[in-house]
């Protein structure tokens, strides 16, 4: 192995291992680690047709005092029971999750990037239908693959804030998918995120599907933002997914006194915002410079405000060890 570790960005890495797990009538097997990347199933797979796939992300970090702590594995795999349910997969109990977790990165530590590089091992759960049908119904048969990636720091030079545009398109339905960290929703916010870069916005901002007057989320990741006032708010919504990042957060933000609110956000609030970010496990937050909304325009400066860079240095203070783990997020490996 011979990884230049300043060099890692994020994308998809062969390791030494992926752990898999199989499921037939609802009965799983112990596990297995494997040293190749690719499976084999029928064209006829469940997952194909009928889109039963979920997945859920967290990282592994090898901390200060040198030991590797994965952060609030337990929060992704109740996510992650809770996405089969809404899809009628498989229940794969939480603590086969966990279990798989450690093992998979047990066999991969080699690969996890040293302290002070603020580089870390991704960790991609991923669980599908296997079933050969050609009627619509749940599979039978599932797999669920736990693959792992060493990832480098997101921001090199300096935490760089981008531009976001409010689509046209919706995310996901009222009372549909949302919620839940299926595949299908991600191939929804593809086509609107193409045309966001293509208007040199990096990130897609989608409005909430019955009366598109409400800030949702991002095409991938949770919507936060400071107001004016000094707290932390984000969105309300019965069709955005809960992030286990913006979950952490909020709870930081109670800690250095913004008294953090969940509520439903008007997208005529833009206005009324100091600092405004994405969230999610790749980035922990990427600062919004502008929204673009029609014909108006909402700024929030070009660099990073400061509190955002305040939640962000106490978040990744916590996953590398540097800050006391108080509310035993992180699961020691």
């Amino acid at each position: 192995m011979d990884i230049d570790w300043s060099n890692l960005k994020f994308e998809f890495l062969p390791t030494k291992s992926n752990i898999r797990f199989t499921c037939h009538n609802n009965r799983w097997d112990e596990g297995k680690l494997y040293n190749t990347y690719d499976i084999t199933m029928s064209v006829a797979a469940n997952c194909l047709h009928y889109g039963q796939a979920i997945f859920e992300g967290m990282k592994a970090f090898r901390c200060k005092d040198g030991k590797v702590r994965v952060f609030r594995p337990q929060e992704n795999a109740e996510r992650m029971r809770r996405s089969a349910a809404r899809i009628m997969m498989a229940d794969f109990p939480a603590e086969m999750f966990l279990d798989g977790v450690r093992r998979v990165v047990r066999d991969n530590l080699e690969y996890i990037p040293p302290y002070g590089t603020g580089g870390s091992l991704y960790i991609r759960p991923v669980m599908f239908g296997t079933t050969a049908q050609i009627g619509v119904n749940s599979s039978v048969d599932y797999t669920l693959v736990i693959m792992v990636v060493p990832v480098g720091a997101y921001y090199k030079g300096g935490i760089t804030p981008v531009d976001a545009m409010v689509s046209d398109f919706d995310r996901a339905a009222p009372r549909g998918t949302g919620t839940i960290k299926c595949a299908g929703n991600y191939a929804a916010s593809l086509y609107p995120g193409k045309l966001a870069k293509e208007a040199h916005c990096p990130v897609a901002l989608f409005l909430d599907p019955k009366e598109r007057e409400y800030i949702d989320e991002f095409g991938t990741s949770n919507f936060l933002a400071v107001t004016k006032a000094g707290q932390y708010v984000t969105p309300e919504s019965e069709s955005i997914l809960p992030s286990v990042t913006n979950k952490s957060l909020f709870a930081i933000a109670g800690d250095l006194g913004m008294n953090p609110v969940q509520r439903p956000i008007h997208v005529g609030e833009l206005a009324d915002m100091a600092e405004v970010a994405a969230c999610g496990t790749a980035v922990v937050l990427t600062p919004v410079r502008r929204i673009y909304y029609g014909d108006k325009v909402f700024s929030y400066g070009e660099t990073i405000g400061p509190k955002l860079k305040a939640l962000y240095d106490h978040m990744t203070g916590i996953q590398y060890g540097e800050l006391p783990d108080t509310r035993n997020w992180l699961m020691d490996i």
